[in-house]
């Protein structure tokens, strides 16, 4: 069973930049991509953008298309999502989660983290 913890939210001002981690560790072979979701209170959880770890090919929502990055470091077990100039509608708790197939249109996944907070206000 895989288990994924993410770190690295906080409060972030308006137009600033934030990274979040994900470290895996428990990896089955068969998982072959991880994504970040967020859940804004009220609101339905939504993708945010999904890596393959093999090849890194990578996918974005296409709300979250340019101002969101993922990446990987294979070495660290560990996925990142940066943020750029994120927006007060970015507050959200953020979720990476697993899954056995590459990334692609829908966002089914079956191991999930706790989720880590982000505040985007001045």
């Amino acid at each position: 069973q895989v288990q994924l913890v993410e770190s690295g939210g906080g409060l972030v001002q308006p137009g600033g930049s934030l990274r979040l981690s994900c470290s895996a560790s428990g990896f089955r072979r068969d998982y072959y991509a991880i994504g970040w979701f967020r859940q804004a209170a009220g609101k339905e959880r939504e993708g945010v953008s999904c890596i393959n770890i093999g090849d890194g090919t990578t996918y974005y929502a296409d709300s979250m298309k340019g101002r969101f990055t993922i990446s990987r470091d294979n070495a660290k077990n560990t996925v990142y999502l940066q943020m750029d100039s994120p927006k007060p509608e970015d507050t959200a708790v953020y979720y990476c989660a697993a899954r056995t197939f590459p990334c692609g249109s829908n966002w089914y996944f079956i191991s999930w983290g706790q989720g880590t907070q982000v505040t985007v206000s001045s």
